[in-house]
């Protein structure tokens, strides 16, 4: 079958054909590139492409799954494995390595022989010139984003000076702060500008503080390009910048005086992006600081735990919260917006709440909602469009879509004026006063009137898109000279008819083609009739099946006139549209502000239109800041759960209430549904603070500054770190990074090693996040011990901390009695779980009966020994943890060890294959040594 596949997908490649002298050209030439393991190398050999060498391999296994698509180019040593790529295919692979991989560079070459030259080249912080390749068929998804960072270590830590440029909307920004030895502060600001590409210079790769480095841009999906270090560079910075930014130098200068690295960041990224060199960029950039805290921070770990965008092995787009959100109609716009929303998370209470009153008035208001989303259905990417005509590549077709956009304006400031409901004042300011303004006649009806008068909008239904003649006298006068000739011609083909005596297009026919111009044509059936005149008065040009073609001298000069004025004509045409599409730049500043507002109204419409649409609505969460107030989430559901087609999700309460249970440590069976109560918490708090209503019956929430997720170790294993190491990594990063403002979400910490450690650990953290981080916490853990920490009191030394705060959840089951069957209930319940559900668990994977009785008599023994038992419910207030155990920590933890070793001895024996006899006297054995060991150890006795 494999076979098959891979014959058919030879059948679909084009084939290579090159003849030897070609061959040795391109063989000679390829020899002189520069080796640059990162580039994909692709030559366009005008009706398919080809890649070489490495490069052939790659496309090969990654794109065709098979080495059987490379064919051989040369003979011998000098032979260049190739492999040959369809027009389809090569849009698909540059979308795939640019878009989606960042691991590569792309580069397109033409030529022919041994001369080729370099035309296009992308990378994916820089799209370049692939862009119309990528978007032709496609909506733009995010704007990516290209960072430099530049690095000053000091004995208190490094200073970050990091500058960006979106080359989509034109802006470069600044921002300088000091960072940890993890970098969480740069590794959340690249998740918060979706960066693709990261500048360093290039010397930095040694020290151990960039290898960390190097592994936070991995984890981001970031690629790396070192760049020389004399290109960080801050000379000539201000006059350069003057050239490519709006308005006057002043503040510019202002600006980048407030910075001490930044600056050189900034130089690399314009020299790497050749800002200069493009002349259409001058006066069109904008330049802003940036600042950490204006959002809520994200770190990878955590927009993975939180699944917050899409990744390419979700089995729906319900899997991820971006896929879940986008409902957005405008092409490409709300998109970008929605996936820029989601990174950076609002901090302010006001602006929080005056996006939620849009959602409301739009949730509340379904007549509005609908009649807004058919409109926005209509309208263009015009953020995409402005930067084709910025860039000078626009043709009359964009320029019609952008026309085609604005006149659906009317209609959506029909339906705002026509709302009247508790927030239309706030509609009037957000959107209808800023569409008086930019639609009238100084601004957008100008642009309508432009392209009414310049374009040929009669001539759209025929899917041609040309300048009207009426535009402009030159043309009108071109036009009547074409139409003067046309009218010409049919009267000489008339006149031609009947000198013949032969039926007009019927018998005597005139043909345009590209070979002869107008020509006159019978058919081989007449052609007997009418011989004698043809060769005394006509020129034969042609005979063929199709018929006889042959024209006369005045047909000749009347062809040739007009095919001049024809070719005169599309010159003229080409100046003109040149001249609407620089017109139409100067608009850009107008359409930028609408392309701004229509996202933005698109992303709430989108999220109303969510919240309304679920089969349990969404609510509006109250908001309050981040000094005040608690977290509480009454019958909270997880939103991309909940959307799952097979899932009756059971709606859970968490309150997070300060000094109380502003800590609270979550226990219970595995598949119980510990992690997916922890993360839907985290879930609505990003939702809420993003603007949209959430999953909830109701919810007060108090603003998060950052959101740390430590779930499941191992999701991103780099460079041979051990699980273990990655959970440390990631919980020092917590620690770090995290403050009383902040939400941590940990999940079964303390797995990748020993049971003892993993244990200390966990507690040791506990401990330090209760006394001094003081941030709320949800801590789900299989180590049903930490529960004591909720009845822990002060330590008697007089400086130490109070522990308050922390609280026992769990997850609850129902066990049947009668027949020991176990159900999972999903429902998050006070208090700390108790009952062994491993026995339960090992009774459904069919366990022989007999041990899963004699685990079950040893779990009622050692209940006494459980934390829940050491504190038994009436003695808790009074006892505390004062009570004596009956072992020490040690003589346990021993002991646990040995009895843990007997059981891998015992699991280890292979019974199926060993008679009765044997086996008993194996585990005699066993259970002898275990016996002799347990002498000395007082846990280990109450076994026998």
């Amino acid at each position: 079958m494999g076979e098959n596949n891979n014959f058919d997908e030879q059948n679909k490649l084009p084939e290579l054909k090159l003849d030897a002298k070609q061959a040795q050209g391109f063989l000679s030439f390829f020899k002189t590139l520069p080796h640059d393991p990162r580039a994909v190398r692709v030559f366009d050999r005008r009706d398919y492409y080809t890649v070489h060498a490495e490069n052939a391999t790659f496309i090969a296994k990654t794109y065709y799954h098979t080495t059987t698509a490379l064919r051989q180019l040369g003979s011998g040593s000098n032979g260049l494995s190739s492999v040959s790529i369809s027009k389809n295919m090569f849009e698909s692979i540059a979308r795939d390595l640019l878009l989606e991989r960042t691991d590569h560079t792309l580069e397109l070459y033409e030529g022919s022989g041994s001369n080729w030259k370099l035309v296009k080249s992308g990378t994916p912080g820089n799209l370049g010139s692939f862009e119309d390749v990528l978007f032709a068929n496609n909506d733009m998804q995010d704007s990516p984003v290209v960072v430099a960072l530049l690095l000053n270590f000091r004995e208190k830590g490094c200073t970050v000076g990091l500058s960006y440029v979106d080359l989509t909307k034109r802006v470069l920004g600044l921002a300088e702060f000091l960072d940890d030895s993890h970098f969480t502060n740069v590794e959340s600001a690249l998740v918060a500008l979706s960066c693709k590409e990261c500048l360093l210079p290039m010397e930095s790769g040694r020290s151990n503080d960039c290898r960390t480095l190097h592994d936070v841009l991995t984890k981001c999906g970031v690629m790396l390009t070192e760049r020389k270090k004399n290109e960080f560079k801050t000379r000539d910075l201000v006059q350069d910048l003057g050239r490519l930014v709006k308005g006057p130098l002043e503040p510019v200068r202002d600006l980048v005086s407030g910075f001490e690295f930044a600056p050189g960041a900034l130089g690399a990224l314009l020299s790497y992006a050749e800002l200069l060199a493009d002349e259409s960029n001058y006066g069109n950039y904008r330049i802003r600081k940036y600042n950490l805290d204006s959002y809520m921070r994200l770190d990878s770990a955590a927009t993975r735990a939180l699944n917050v965008l899409e990744s390419k092995t979700d089995a729906n787009k319900n899997f991820s919260l971006f896929g879940l959100m986008n409902r957005t109609c405008t092409a490409g716009m709300g998109k970008r917006l929605l996936h820029m929303w989601l990174k950076q998370p609002l901090l302010e209470v006001d602006a929080i709440n005056s996006r939620l009153d849009l959602v409301q008035a739009f949730v509340e208001d379904t007549g509005l909602r609908q009649d807004l989303r058919q409109h926005l259905k209509r309208i263009s990417d015009i953020e995409r469009l402005m930067h084709i005509v910025e860039k000078g590549r626009a043709g009359l077709h964009h320029i019609v879509k952008l026309y085609q956009s604005i006149i659906r304006l009317p209609y959506i400031k029909g339906a705002l004026e026509r709302y009247d409901g508790q927030f239309s004042s706030l509609i009037k300011e957000k959107y209808l006063e800023f569409l008086e303004v930019w639609t009238d006649d100084n601004h957008l009806n100008k642009f309508s009137a432009l392209v009414e008068t310049a374009v040929d909008l009669d001539q759209l239904d025929n899917g041609e898109y040309m300048i009207s003649p009426s535009y402009e006298a030159a043309l009108g006068a071109l036009k009547a000279e074409q139409e003067s000739l046309e009218h010409q011609i049919h009267n000489l083909h008339k006149q031609t008819a009947s000198d013949l005596d032969l039926p007009l297009d019927k018998g005597l026919k005139l043909d345009k083609g590209t070979q002869y111009g107008h020509v006159f044509r019978i058919t081989k059936k007449e052609e007997p009739k009418i011989r004698k005149k043809l060769t005394t008065q006509f020129i034969v040009l042609e005979t063929r099946k199709d018929g006889v073609k042959f024209t006369n001298t005045k047909l000749k000069k009347l062809g040739d006139q007009y095919q001049k004025i024809v070719e005169k004509y599309k010159g003229h045409q080409k100046e003109l549209v040149s001249r609407v599409v620089q017109i139409t730049a100067t608009f850009s500043e107008v359409f930028e502000k609408l392309s701004g507002l229509l996202s933005e109204m698109d992303v709430l419409l989108s999220f109303a239109d969510l919240a309304s649409s679920c089969p349990t609505p969404y609510t509006r969460p109250d908001i309050t800041p981040s000094d005040v107030g608690d977290i509480i989430l009454e019958g909270s559901r997880h939103p991309c759960v909940e959307a799952q087609d097979w899932v009756n999700f059971i709606p859970n309460d968490c309150k997070l209430v300060r000094g109380k249970s502003w800590f609270q440590i979550i226990t219970g069976p595995n598949m119980g549904g510990k992690s997916t109560f922890i993360r839907q918490i985290g879930v609505n708090i990003l939702m809420a603070q993003v603007g949209s209503f959430i999953p909830c019956d109701k919810a007060t929430i108090s603003v998060r500054d950052c959101i740390f997720a430590r779930v499941g170790a191992g999701d991103c294993q780099m460079r041979g770190v051990s699980t273990f190491m990655q959970e440390m990594l990631e919980t020092a990063s917590i620690l770090k990074g995290a403050t009383d403002r902040s939400l941590i979400i940990i999940d079964e910490l303390g797995r990748g090693t020993s049971t003892y450690d993993g244990f200390g650990l966990a507690w040791a953290i506990c401990e330090h996040l209760v006394r001094e981080l003081k941030a709320p916490t949800l801590f789900a853990t299989h180590f049903h011990e930490l529960t004591a920490l909720a009845h822990q009191k002060a330590d008697h030394e007089p400086h130490s901390k109070q522990i308050v705060g922390v609280a026992n959840y769990h997850v609850s089951a129902h066990i049947d009695s009668s027949n020991h069957k176990l159900t999972m209930l999903y429902k998050v319940e006070p208090g700390a779980c108790d009952q062994s559900f491993g026995i339960h668990v090992a009774e459904f994977a069919n366990f022989p009966e007999s041990v899963v009785a004699l685990a079950r008599e040893k779990a009622a023994e050692l209940e006494d020994f459980s934390p829940a038992a050491i504190i038994s419910d009436d003695a808790r207030e009074e006892v505390g943890s004062k009570r004596k155990r009956e072992c020490n920590m040690d003589d346990m933890s021993k002991g646990a060890a040995r009895a843990h070793r007997f059981l891998k001895d015992f699991s280890d024996l292979p019974l199926d294959t060993m008679d009765l006899k044997q086996a008993l006297l194996q585990i005699g054995k066993l259970k002898d040594d275990l016996e002799k060991d347990a002498v000395n150890c007082h846990w280990l006795q109450q076994f026998f």
